[in-house]
């Protein structure tokens, strides 16, 4: 079933068992590179988006989610909790705020980092009970499971990946070195040419994850809150091929898949194309993505008592599509979905179909 709002263009899908509650609840997901492959609307101008998510507490039966007030959009996502004590002691847990796991895919990649040579690359900020949280963190770098930052440390070699700091450290050591890296598997080499002359380079092939983390005591019989805010990682593409009937039948399948596209959403897509000089139809839409990690709570007492998200499609104008079910348009930009005694059973993938300024 499709809401359509005809003032504006809008076509967003509204799907059954899209999210469902009362189910038993799945465990925090590591928080990974969606790098969802889209190769007929992609080509080169494309990034992939990092999948985020929610707090994660150490396991308790203790402690229940009263609440979760949810806000995404592409310049913020900000989460408010009411947590509630109902035992007659207090609890004091480990409580913590995964990264997403950042994997290079060779020299090609190309990932949305809001901050990428920072070390809270998100600029996550965490309130507790009225207080600003001065969390510590971690940081590691695996490789198939095995954990190599001793080795790479030794080797003076920053553990993200992402950063320039890293990539001017693996140019910078010995050749031997390099090909060391390359045997032991951690690193892959590449040669380009820039104007400079044919310069050597390697690549990270390990994963870089990375936890900011603090100890919270709940009182006993007792509510507090919990916010957190952070810059999310917006994939895109230039372009979009949604709308068109030349897209890949596998690529309009992922779309269906993670962001619940239906036909009404496609024909608002179509109808945006423009013909160019030579008479072919283009599309003056490009892509935004979003993801979150929503299956976060199995640690947790029970269902989310009062869950509410908000999606911010940022203009009118703009389409948007995300599976959930309950959607309600409440302003030009926002929806709005609300749930009692909420389990999700699915992350949240958003999909906004936008017009570029200038």
């Amino acid at each position: 079933m499709a809401i359509e709002d005809r003032d504006s263009g809008e076509h967003m899908r509204k799907p059954g068992k899209a999210l469902s509650y009362r189910d038993p609840r799945a465990a925090i997901l590591a928080a990974l590179v969606a790098l969802f492959g889209v190769s007929s609307a992609r080509a080169n101008d494309s990034t992939a988006e990092l999948t985020t998510g929610g707090l994660v507490l150490a396991k308790t039966a203790d402690i229940e989610m009263r609440a979760e007030d949810l806000a995404v959009s592409e310049k913020e996502i900000d989460v408010r909790y009411r947590f509630f004590n109902h035992s007659a002691q207090d609890v004091t847990v480990t409580v913590a705020f995964p990264m997403p796991d950042v994997t290079l895919n060779g020299p090609d990649w190309n990932i949305a980092f809001p901050a990428p040579d920072s070390t809270n690359f998100l600029d996550f900020h965490t309130i507790a009970d009225g207080r600003e949280v001065q969390a510590q963190y971690e940081q590691k770098a695996l490789l198939d499971g095995v954990d190599i930052s001793a080795r790479l440390k030794a080797l003076g070699v920053p553990l993200a990946p992402q950063s320039d700091a890293t990539s001017k450290v693996l140019d910078g050591l010995p050749r031997a070195e390099q090909d060391e890296l390359v045997k032991l598997d951690f690193a892959t080499p590449y040669d380009d040419d820039v104007g400079q002359g044919w310069r050597h380079h390697v690549i990270p092939k390990w994963t870089f994850k990375s936890t900011f983390y603090w100890s919270q005591t709940f009182p006993a019989g007792k509510e507090i809150v919990v916010e957190h805010r952070y810059t999310p990682s917006v994939g895109g593409t230039v372009g979009t091929m949604l709308g068109s009937p030349n897209i890949d039948a596998k690529d309009l399948s992922n779309y269906q898949t993670l962001y619940c596209v239906d036909k009404d959403f496609l024909a608002g897509a179509k109808q945006a194309e423009r013909l160019d000089a030579s008479g072919s139809a283009q599309s003056p839409l490009y892509e935004k993505r979003i993801a979150y990690v929503l299956t976060t709570g199995a640690n947790w007492a029970g269902p989310i008592g009062d869950f509410h998200l908000t999606v911010d499609k940022g203009a009118p104008d703009s389409l948007v599509s995300f599976c959930a079910d309950g959607v309600k348009k409440i302003g030009p930009t926002l929806f709005e979905v609300r749930h009692a005694n909420f389990t999700p059973t699915r992350d949240l993938h958003v999909l906004i179909l936008y017009r570029p300024k200038g």
